[in-house]
């Protein structure tokens, strides 16, 4: 809400709050006027369009839409402060560990997207894996990273968590799949966010593991975002804990190569991998990879990409590394592929996703066609003249201590209360008119019931190369 908004109180509550004695005092909080009531447990803070003087008897006139503003002390929802149409709330997409649906802001009719992590103690890691991804948005503060607003502290949180981000008016996948035309400078301003998101995060020694066209939320006006942290976690190289990554990450046509041949470890790398899958679908309109099983993704790369060389798979398992020998030798054939399908491709833009799609993790891990610090075909050293033009990182990376402090459901418990805490404190709008799910609303009943995504709509397994 805008400094220059405050919440209106009706002409009785003003007249209220001008009576107060020693017993309470006002003050302004983030643009909104409060009033602090004093009781045996310290002043509460009350937002003026809540009326205290009101008898609790009073009915209050019953709200359609999914959200509404609660009375911080009795928890009773109080009138909107703008128009809500509950016309607007629709469910949006759903995954693996989250259901997201379109709501509006009764605070500021703001649209917002409210997502439901069910099934939070399920087990030690689902509950890490909640941690992680409200962590993760509490720490990154970009502006090609999708914003968290606030968690609804319901009586069943932390066991499912409301969680309500920046909603956008679209994705880029919707954005491919449609007749829109993409110039050359539309493919370079999306790649140019994706990168410069996709820097601050690895600076901040998070990898997401799932950067695919329907993660990176767009605006009419080419502002790019990146969502969803439900399978990023911090890879931090002065851990001394014992590394356990999973081959179960990013959606199997935007999987590297290292990921399909069961590497042990792996790094930043796989999501730049991700990264130029997407840039080629942009240029092409099409899916570079799609293939229907991780053994067939991995023939369809090498089919484009050419045989690789061996000391490119290092990571590789095994079993991996002599299946990929055994094949008859190809020849790369991207670039023809690439020219075939897209009049929007160019001789530096060929050469850029040639650096990002390397068989070895050893790829170029940032680089656009926008940037000034980098020169085709070789290393350039960003001088102090360059520095205006440098990408903003994380002060400081982020580690992976507070995760491995949890260690059973009532240790989660307490760690996620307090995160929500420490989320809802960043807007005092959240701690004097903090929002509430609205169990009386028109679509209460259907968003109650919206799952994950089940079993069968699930990607295939990687591919077990322990039964080569």
């Amino acid at each position: 809400m805008s400094a220059a908004v405050r919440l209106s109180a009706s002409s009785d509550s003003r007249r209220h709050h001008r009576r107060q004695d020693s017993s309470g005092s006002r003050t302004q909080a983030g643009g909104v006027e409060v009033a602090y009531h004093r009781s045996d447990y310290g002043s509460i803070p009350v937002p003026m369009s809540v009326p205290m003087s009101v008898p609790m008897s009073v009915p209050m006139p019953r709200q359609e839409q999914l959200l509404v503003i609660a009375n911080p002390l009795t928890q009773l929802p109080v009138p909107p402060l703008c128009p809500v149409p509950a016309g607007q709330e629709r469910p949006i997409g759903y995954g693996a560990f989250g259901v997201v649906w379109s709501v509006v802001d009764p605070r500021d009719g703001k649209r917002l997207a409210l997502k439901k992590i069910p099934n939070v103690f399920q087990n030690i890691i689902a509950a890490k894996r909640a941690f992680r991804e409200l962590n993760f948005l509490y720490q990154t503060r970009h502006e090609n990273i999708v914003s968290v607003v606030s968690v609804l502290e319901e009586p069943n949180f932390p066991f499912e968590i409301y969680l309500l981000c920046d909603l956008m008016q679209t994705d880029l996948h919707k954005i491919i799949v449609s007749p829109q035309a993409l110039s050359v400078d539309h493919v370079k301003i999306f790649l140019y966010q994706l990168l410069r998101g996709l820097k601050y995060l690895h600076s901040a020694n998070i990898l997401h593991r799932d950067i695919k066209p329907g993660n990176l939320l767009v605006n009419s006006d080419c502002k790019l975002k990146i969502c969803d942290f439900g399978l990023a976690r911090v890879d931090d190289p002065n851990s001394q804990a014992v590394r356990s990554l999973t081959l179960e990450v990013v959606t199997q046509y935007y999987r590297a190569p290292e990921l399909l041949m069961g590497a042990q470890e792996y790094s930043a790398a796989i999501d730049v991998w991700s990264v130029g899958c997407i840039f080629a679908e942009l240029l092409s309109r099409s899916i570079l990879f799609q293939a229907s099983s991780p053994l067939m993704q991995l023939d369809l790369i090498m089919d484009l990409l050419g045989t690789p060389d061996p000391s490119d798979l290092g990571t590789a398992c095994a079993a991996a590394r002599r299946y990929a020998m055994r094949l008859p030798r190809r020849r790369p054939r991207l670039a023809a592929k690439l020219w075939s399908m897209s009049q929007t491709v160019t001789e530096d833009g060929l050469h850029l996703l040639e650096q990002l799609l390397r068989f070895s993790p050893a790829r170029v891990r940032y680089h656009s066609c926008m940037c000034t610090c980098c020169g085709r075909g070789h290393q350039r050293t960003l001088t102090s003249a360059d520095a205006e033009f440098a990408e903003p990182a994380r002060p400081e990376p982020m580690s992976e201590q507070a995760e491995l402090a949890i260690v059973d459901t009532p240790n989660a418990r307490l760690m996620l209360s307090e995160l929500a805490r420490r989320i809802n404190a960043g807007d005092a709008r959240n701690l004097t008119a903090p929002l509430r799910l609205n169990r009386e609303g028109d679509h209460f009943r259907a968003f109650a019931k919206s799952s994950v995504a089940q079993a069968s709509e699930m990607p295939p397994s990687p591919h077990r190369w322990d039964k080569q």
